[in-house]
């Protein structure tokens, strides 16, 4: 039988504030710490990074039909070269055509810059996602 393949994106103690604080552009820095803002407060939970790259918020178990297991968080972002990556949200067809310049790719949302979308638009996106992962 063979190995099933181990999952490479786990939460970590790496210290979250010193993820953000290493980010180079200061745009995209400011922007990760508005969206950490976000989602943080509508999460209830601290962040965590999950991967080396991934800051995360709350935590769930997740089990498939296929029998595979795992733990992820309820929505996350990702400051990627190209653009702001955010995890989790679900797509909310009515909020994102007010959303604003963004783009979807597979389970992925992806920003540009923070300032190119409606911030209160967003944040419902956001708390919609995690009520909706909650349940």
């Amino acid at each position: 039988m063979a190995k099933k393949a181990e999952l490479k994106t786990k939460k970590s103690a790496a210290s979250v504030n010193q993820f953000l604080a290493g980010i180079e552009d200061e745009g995209r820095r400011a922007d990760c710490q508005a969206v950490a803002k976000i989602m943080k407060k509508a999460a209830k939970a601290e962040p965590a990074m999950w991967g080396p790259s991934i800051v995360g918020f709350g935590s769930r178990h997740l089990k498939y039909e296929s029998g595979r297991e795992l733990d992820w968080f309820f929505v996350g972002f990702s400051p990627r070269k190209d653009a702001l990556t955010l995890y989790g949200l679900e797509k909310h067809a009515p909020l994102l055509k007010k959303l604003g310049k963004h783009k979807i790719a597979g389970s992925c949302l992806h920003l540009k810059r923070l300032a190119d979308v409606d911030i209160d638009v967003l944040r419902q996106l956001v708390e919609k996602s995690i009520s909706s992962a909650k349940k």
